[in-house]
C-alpha cells in the first residue's frame, strides 16, 4: 500500500507545524523551501488541512497557519482518512469494476483486512508521537562537517 504525494505532504506539514512554539505561525513559502517541495501544490495541502481541521489559517500580511489542536489530540489515522482521495487497492473496488472473477473471487476480502490493519495502524499513533527536535529542520551548513580522507586536490 503506498499513500500519495498529498497525504505524505500533509504529514510532513503537521510534523513540521508540531515542531514550533505553540501558536507560532509558518507559511506556505517557509515550509515548501524546507522540503523542497513546489509552493502550489503545497498551497493545496495546506488549504485542505485548514479545511479539514488539522491546521488553523491566519490571514494577512503577517499571517501563516499553525496547528489547530495540540499534537496530542491529531490521529494520524484521521488524518490519512481525510487526506486520501480513496482507498480503491484494485479494480474490484472501483465503481467501473470489469473484472471477470468478482462474484466469487475472495481477493477483496484480503485487500479489506490488510487495509483495515493498515488504517488500524495509523489509528494507534497521533502526531505527538512522532515529534522529533525542531534541530532536524534546520538547514545543515557545509562548514559544520569535517573533511574526512585525503582532499581531492592533494592526490592530482
Amino acid at each position: 500500500m503506498r499513500l500519495t504525494k498529498f497525504t505524505d505532504y500533509s504529514l510532513r506539514v503537521l510534523l513540521y507545524a508540531a515542531t514550533l512554539k505553540p501558536g507560532e505561525l509558518t507559511t506556505i513559502e517557509e515550509t515548501a523551501k524546507l522540503y523542497d517541495i513546489s509552493r502550489a501544490h503545497l498551497k493545496k495541502v495546506v488549504l485542505q488541512l485548514i479545511h479539514e481541521g488539522f491546521l488553523e489559517g491566519i490571514r494577512g500580511r503577517s499571517g501563516g497557519f499553525r496547528l489547530a489542536r495540540s499534537p496530542a489530540e491529531i490521529n494520524l489515522g484521521q488524518v490519512v482518512r481525510k487526506m486520501e482521495p480513496e482507498f480503491a487497492l484494485a479494480e474490484c473496488f472501483s465503481p467501473d469494476n470489469a473484472c471477470r472473477v468478482t462474484k466469487g473471487c475472495r481477493l477483496p476480502i484480503v485487500l479489506n483486512l490488510a487495509l483495515t490493519n493498515f488504517l488500524n495502524t495509523f489509528d494507534d499513533f497521533t502526531l505527538a508521537d512522532l515529534a522529533i527536535s525542531p534541530r532536524y529542520f534546520e538547514t545543515p551548513k557545509l562548514d559544520q562537517y569535517p573533511r574526512r580522507g585525503p582532499h581531492l586536490a592533494d592526490s592530482v
